[in-house]
C-alpha cells in the first residue's frame, strides 16, 4: 500500500548528479562551444562535456627505454599536443589534465625543477598553435606557490588565450583536491555567508572550477586505478576509465577507445 510522498533533502540532488546524455546550453555554462568537426566519432549527446586525464606513466615510460626520467615527462608533454588536437577535432568541449600535483613537491629538487621547466618551456613554445586551434587556458592550482619566470610564463598563456572558443584546457598545476576543497571553504567562510545556508552548490561555486561541467570521464593511464586527489569533488558521478597504456603513447586511438567506453556506459546517477 502507497505511502506518503517521502521528504526528500531540500539541498539535493546537484548539479553534478543529473543526467547529461542530452547536455542543454546550460549543463555548458562555462565552456566553451566546441566548433563544427568534420571527423566526430560521436553525436554530441554521447560526448563526454568534460574528459579529465591523470596522465601516468611518463617515469615508466623512461626507465623502459633506459632513458633519464626527464626525458619522459617531455614525451608527456608531446603527449598532451597530441591529445588537444585530436580533441578538438572530435569536438570535445572541455579537457582537463593532471599536470603537477602538491604531493610531487616531494620528488627530487632536480626532477621538481625539471618539471617547472618543461611547462614553462611547452607553454611559451604551445602558445600560438593553442590560439590557432581555439585552445583557451585556464590553470587549477595554487599558482602563488610556483617559480616567477614559471609563473608568469602561466599568465602571459592565459592572457593570449583567453579568447579561446573551441575547448577549454584546465591544467592541474601545482594541484590537489583536498586543497581545493580547503581554499573552497576558505573563500566561502572569508564571504561572510551564513553556514546554515551553504549546500553543495555554494561549495561548487567556490572550487577551481566554478562555472564548469563536471567531468563526465576521467581517463588514467598507467594502469593505476585510483583518484590521487584528483577532482575528488567534481567527479563524484565522473566514469572511470583506466588502461595499461602509459601516457607519452597515450595517442589518438587510444583517446577514441575512452569515448566509445564512455559512450557505451549506461549513467543512472543514483535512479
Amino acid at each position: 500500500m502507497a505511502g506518503p510522498p517521502l521528504a526528500r533533502p531540500t539541498d539535493a540532488p546537484p548539479t553534478a548528479h543529473r543526467s547529461t546524455a542530452a547536455p542543454s546550453e546550460a549543463a555548458r555554462a562555462g565552456a566553451p562551444a566546441a566548433a563544427p568537426a568534420p571527423d566526430r566519432l560521436l553525436p554530441d549527446a554521447d560526448l563526454p562535456r568534460h574528459v579529465a586525464i591523470i596522465m601516468d606513466g611518463n617515469r615508466r615510460w623512461a626507465r623502459q627505454r633506459g632513458l633519464p626520467e626527464v626525458e619522459g615527462h617531455a614525451a608527456g608533454v608531446e603527449a598532451i599536443r597530441t591529445l588537444l588536437r585530436h580533441a578538438v577535432r572530435r569536438g570535445v568541449p572541455v579537457v582537463t589534465v593532471y599536470a603537477f600535483s602538491r604531493e610531487n613537491w616531494a620528488r627530487s629538487d632536480d626532477e621538481v625543477r625539471g618539471l617547472f621547466a618543461l611547462l614553462e618551456g611547452a607553454i611559451r613554445s604551445e602558445t600560438p598553435e593553442l590560439k590557432a586551434q581555439g585552445v583557451r587556458i585556464r590553470l587549477l592550482g595554487r599558482l602563488d606557490e610556483l617559480p616567477d619566470d614559471t609563473r608568469r610564463s602561466i599568465e602571459d598563456a592565459l592572457a593570449e588565450t583567453a579568447d579561446g572558443s573551441r575547448l577549454l584546457l584546465n591544467v592541474a598545476f601545482n594541484y590537489a583536491g583536498r586543497t581545493e576543497i580547503v581554499d573552497a571553504f576558505r573563500r566561502i567562510a572569508a564571504s561572510g555567508i551564513d553556514a546554515a545556508t551553504v549546500d553543495e552548490t555554494t561549495i561548487a561555486d567556490a572550487l577551481y572550477t566554478a562555472g564548469l561541467p563536471d567531468p563526465d570521464l576521467v581517463i588514467r593511464t598507467g594502469g593505476e586505478q585510483r583518484l590521487s586527489n584528483f577532482l575528488i569533488w567534481q567527479a563524484a558521478y565522473a566514469e572511470l576509465y583506466t588502461t595499461e597504456v602509459l601516457w607519452p603513447d597515450f595517442g589518438a586511438d587510444a583517446f577514441d577507445a575512452a569515448l566509445l567506453e564512455f559512450a557505451s556506459r549506461t549513467r543512472r546517477f543514483g535512479r
